[in-house]
């Protein structure tokens, strides 16, 4: 009988602890804007001015329509400004380099002026048919994902060039310190220097969309199908929220590091939707 219950209590340590180790963080939602915004494919916490950018595609995601644009949003889920830049095509990804936003159109990486809400500069990426995510190294070196032609380029003292092209679907960019990760149909990769690839965690929905840093070695990744993970560079990845049941999407996320907020566009329900990450 002892060694019965002691097998017992074993067993009910285990099943807690493990039911514990998978549910490690949530996200509570906090707010949702009004469902006004044509298609949010992006969002981009502005830490500097403690807003949101967030890209509109307006239209098809690969057409050159002109519809799309970047709107203002604040960080109470209010709508600031809609229509804070115009003419865009289909934008996605998007990343600041002091006053400059730059943000991945189709074919091209439009540099916008944060201050005037003006485009500056418009560098046609050779080739490209899916410009996606963007993402800026502590040099300054910008790196932009194309998912069509599996390849991600490099814009360096204003030269572009291919850096890397043996993937399969590559979305999300994120630069962490000299290495590049790279969200890639399901599978979070990290790139170093020397073009060593390396995977930090596999498995996740191949519609991987956005990273987020949340600290060295952890990370949210969001899915467009409408899941979103925390991933961990020892390979685990705890699965927080699912809305694809509902239909709704979760394309390339924003996250506020200091409040642990995260942002995320639910592409055709035209909303952004603020989390606590927790």
């Amino acid at each position: 009988m002892k060694t019965n219950y002691i097998a017992l209590t074993a067993l009910l340590i285990s099943a807690f602890c493990g039911s514990h180790l998978q549910a490690q963080h949530t996200l509570t939602k906090i707010w949702s804007t009004e469902a006004t915004l044509p298609i949010p494919e992006s969002v981009f916490y502005n830490a500097q001015d403690k807003l949101l950018f967030v890209a509109q595609i307006d239209g098809k995601p690969g057409e050159k329509d002109g519809k799309g644009g970047i709107a203002k949003v604040g960080v109470d889920g209010k709508i600031l400004a809609q229509d804070w830049v115009t003419g865009l095509n289909a934008p996605k990804g998007m990343a600041r380099l002091g006053n400059k936003l730059f943000v991945a159109d189709v074919s091209e990486l439009v540099e916008i002026d944060i201050k005037s809400g003006k485009i500056s500069k418009k560098h046609e990426v050779e080739g490209a048919k899916f410009l996606n995510d963007v993402t800026i190294d502590s040099k300054g070196n910008i790196y932009v994902s194309d998912t069509e032609t599996k390849k991600v380029h490099l814009i360096k003292d204003g030269k572009i060039s291919t850096y890397f092209e043996d993937l399969t679907r590559p979305n999300g960019l994120l630069a962490v310190g000299s290495d590049l990760l790279i969200a890639d149909s399901g599978t979070l990769k990290k790139l170093s220097a020397s073009k060593q690839v390396t995977v930090v965690a596999e498995g996740m929905d191949k519609s991987t969309d956005g990273i987020e840093q949340v600290k060295p070695g952890e990370y949210i990744v969001s899915c467009w199908a409408g899941v979103v993970y925390y991933v961990k560079s020892d390979g685990t990845t705890e699965k927080l929220l699912d809305t694809s049941a509902d239909s709704i999407n979760s394309a390339d996320i924003g996250y506020d590091s200091v409040k642990k907020i995260v942002y995320v566009p639910t592409f055709m329900k035209n909303s952004v939707v603020a989390y606590q990450l927790k």
